[in-house]
């Protein structure tokens, strides 16, 4: 009998360890969803990309109940590099979506590679012309940071309520500068305020101090700074060095603690619109992005530290639960890896409704691939390395 029972008692751990062998052969083969990241991790842009990098490891690692590859590449800040990146990551990791740039310019590089490919894309850039107008080749792209033209809104009606009547703005000479200004300015007529001054630099530039003269020259209340990441803090520096009294406005493209480091004191009483994020546990508790936002918080800062949370990591954040939330519906049409799964993804993020996340409520249409309202922003001053709730 004991020699029977044994036998039978090593049957059944064969058995079971056969059970979990095919099991754990199943599920190899069963097909991955893959997504790509094309991130600004060095270069002039690296502060807005790494926090999107380090996100990933918070994101799920399985979809629809199927395993989940991210794959992570970087951009450089470049835009050929963007292109060269996306394209590898279509024809030779044969990815279902691609997360990124982390930057307006590649941004706007990588829609004919992603339309040619098929393959839905989620843009962490803030310019408006990633998704818009949604034409043939932006049908495939989506984003999740809050537009230009919101961000440009908030702040024409922040300095209007604060009495400006001049206005003045320096950007960077890319796609960034060029589409905030445009911004900047309607939004400035619009509340009866007078642009009295253009300048752009470049991201490596290391002064803008004839920029910043002919600015002075033509006396504005206020200056808004149309740049991202750590190369912004140059103008709002170069401005109080020499002087400038007046109200000191940046792009959203700054809501991170590498430029409050970079700018330092002499960020102290500027203002930029932002995501709810850098100020969620200041907001008001019926914000719609509040309750996420503080969650999103928390997982980052128990993984990376107190006080390293940003912006730009919220959006890779966002995009990554928006994905979440695509793929189950997808997987009716096609599995991972076929061209009816990213079309079915492309149209189950379309489709997005009511959809609460760290930056607010996402209501996505055909006409509409970002799904934000006015909610998603708010404005924040800046005070000895902190960000501000400012209510309206």
């Amino acid at each position: 009998m004991q020699a029977g029972g044994g036998w039978g008692a090593a049957f059944r751990q064969l058995a079971a360890a056969v059970l979990i062998t095919l099991s754990t052969s199943a599920l190899a083969q069963t097909p991955h969803v893959k997504i790509g990241l094309v991130l600004s991790l060095t270069g002039p842009a690296a502060s807005l990309g790494i926090p999107a990098r380090d996100t990933v490891a918070l994101l799920p690692k399985e979809m629809g109940g199927r395993p989940v590859d991210y794959i992570i590449l970087d951009d450089a800040s470049d835009t050929t590099q963007a292109v060269q990146t996306t394209k590898k990551l279509i024809s030779e990791d044969h990815v279902d979506a691609i997360i990124g740039s982390s930057i307006t310019p590649n941004s706007l590089a990588m829609i004919d590679v992603v339309a040619d490919g098929q393959t839905p894309m989620i843009s962490l850039a803030s310019s408006s012309k990633i998704i818009e107008p949604v034409d043939a080749k932006r049908h495939w792209v989506f984003k999740t940071p809050q537009t230009d033209a919101m961000m440009a809104s908030a702040i024409a009606e922040h300095a209007s309520n604060h009495g400006v009547k001049t206005m003045a703005f320096i950007g960077q000479a890319d796609a960034l500068g060029e589409t905030f200004y445009a911004e900047v300015a309607k939004f400035a007529q619009l509340h009866h305020i007078t642009m009295v001054a253009n300048e752009r630099f470049n991201r490596t530039d290391t002064s803008v101090t004839g920029q910043v003269l002919k600015i002075l020259a033509a006396k504005p209340d206020a200056v808004v700074v149309g740049a991202a990441g750590t190369p912004a803090a140059l103008p709002p520096k170069t401005l109080r060095e020499r002087g400038y009294k007046g109200v000191i406005y940046h792009n959203h493209g700054t809501g991170n603690r590498d430029f409050l480091r970079v700018c330092g004191a002499d960020c102290n009483g500027t203002f930029l619109p932002t995501s709810p994020v850098l100020v969620a546990s200041q907001l008001p508790d019926d914000h719609p992005a509040k309750h996420l936002a503080l969650e999103y918080i928390k997982l980052y800062e128990t993984k990376y530290g107190a006080g390293t949370v940003s912006a730009f990591g919220s959006y890779a954040w966002d995009a990554g639960m928006l994905l979440n939330r695509a793929v189950p519906i997808a997987l009716k049409a096609g599995a991972p890896g076929t061209p009816e799964f990213r079309g079915a993804l492309r149209d189950a993020l379309e489709n997005t409704k009511n959809f609460a996340d760290s930056n607010g409520l996402v209501n996505m249409t055909p006409n509409d691939h970002i799904g934000l309202d006015q909610r998603a922003r708010v404005i924040a001053e800046i005070e000895n390395g902190k960000w501000i709730y400012q209510p309206r």
